[in-house]
């Protein structure tokens, strides 16, 4: 939980999690508080990793602060301000509580505090260039001469899809090595945001240009070349190594469609046939002024489904869908929607804003169904 005017960014679940101060990374407020509580399972400590504090320093910290305490123990760690900062970019507990407290009292400059946690079930937390490096040196063991390609896997704790930081690149090509690793984690669809999750992914030899996509709720940066590159690899696929092939539509319905007759008085159907990716031309429509309307696929059996790409109807008809949800059915008569990772409500899946890109976004976990709406 948490509670003050002092708060940004914030996503906090019992596995990791991610807090920030109000405008980060911009200057913080005058005179703000922010109190976060922190709460892993029983049995459970905290590991605790800072990804910038850069408070305005004062003597003892005490016109801002950041101060974590453990409640269980009576331990204290800080009070951390940029004249005294953590010895270590990671901070192991004993505790499964701990309180982050933040305050500021009038100030100049400070980009405030970005921090994130996981627990002793997830080591590994890392989403800053300090940190990938730590965990390169950790597999490595300090060998002075490491192999042209270093694979590792860490942990990445859930809320990092908003944190500040630009991405270079695609799952297909891979990702600037200079990319926020854990942002451009949820890009790949490794992960969910809402989640988090452990990562495996192997830094190699860069590539000249990397190519600018939007997917899953991310847009990466079109980058030049870069020395070296990250490559993130599917667990699932490891497992399934056909998985990121495109599965084949055996029919198309919907819940209606659009019999345009153009100025010239032609006829052009926009019928769920049309609604296939290659597809030239106009593609499908629903009836105008529809509301509810639904495209359906029939995969022909039952198949493991790890995402979907949309894209609009053609550069010539500047049609495109912004935002959608998603249904699944075994026999296609009984739907279950696709629903966010507190099982609450339908999840909402960002679409496309214009009509020539393509858009990706990944199922975790995958879907095992023969329809999809």
């Amino acid at each position: 939980v948490s509670a003050g005017n002092g708060c940004g960014h914030t996503l906090l679940t019992p596995h990791s999690g991610t807090l920030s101060s109000k405008n980060y990374p911009g200057t913080y407020p005058n005179h703000t508080m922010c109190c976060w509580r922190l709460q892993a399972s029983p049995g459970t400590s905290l590991l605790l990793a800072f990804g910038d504090l850069d408070l305005e320093p004062s003597e003892h910290c005490a016109h801002s602060s950041l101060l974590l305490t453990d409640p269980q123990s009576g331990t204290a760690y800080g009070p951390y301000c940029r004249n005294s900062v953590p010895s270590a970019p990671l901070l192991v507990t004993n505790s499964s509580t701990v309180t982050v407290l933040f305050n500021s009292t009038s100030h100049r400059s400070g980009r405030g505090l970005l921090l994130s946690y996981a627990t002793s079930q997830h080591p590994g937390t890392h989403y800053t260039q300090e940190h990938i490096r730590y965990a390169e040196r950790v597999w490595m063991g300090g060998n002075p001469n490491p192999p042209l390609t270093i694979c590792f896997s860490v942990y990445c704790p859930a809320g990092c899809k908003d944190i500040h930081g630009d991405i270079w690149g695609n799952p297909k090509q891979g990702y600037r090595d200079t990319s926020v690793l854990c942002k451009a984690a949820i890009h790949a669809g490794v992960i969910a945001d809402e989640l988090g999750g452990q990562v495996t992914l192997s830094r190699e030899k860069g590539i000249t240009l990397y190519e600018s996509t939007f997917a899953n709720g991310l847009l990466s940066k079109r980058g030049s070349l870069s020395e070296k590159r990250l490559i993130f690899h599917k667990v699932y696929c490891l497992l399934s190594p056909a998985c990121d092939d495109v599965l084949e539509v055996v029919a198309f319905n919907a819940s209606s469609w659009w019999h345009e007759v153009d100025v010239l008085g032609q006829d052009r159907a926009w019928v769920a046939e049309r609604a296939a990716l290659s597809t030239t031309g106009h593609s499908w429509a629903a009836k105008p002024n529809t509301e509810a309307a639904w495209l359906e696929l029939d995969l022909g059996t039952r198949r493991n489904v790890t995402g979907i790409i949309t894209k609009g109807a053609s550069e010539q008809h500047n049609y495109y869908v912004t935002s959608y949800r998603v249904s699944s059915s075994r026999d296609g008569k009984n739907w279950r929607p696709y629903r966010s990772s507190s099982g609450q409500e339908d999840k909402v899946f960002e679409g496309n804003a214009d009509s020539q890109a393509e858009v990706s976004n990944t199922f975790i976990p995958p879907i095992i169904t023969r329809y999809i709406r």
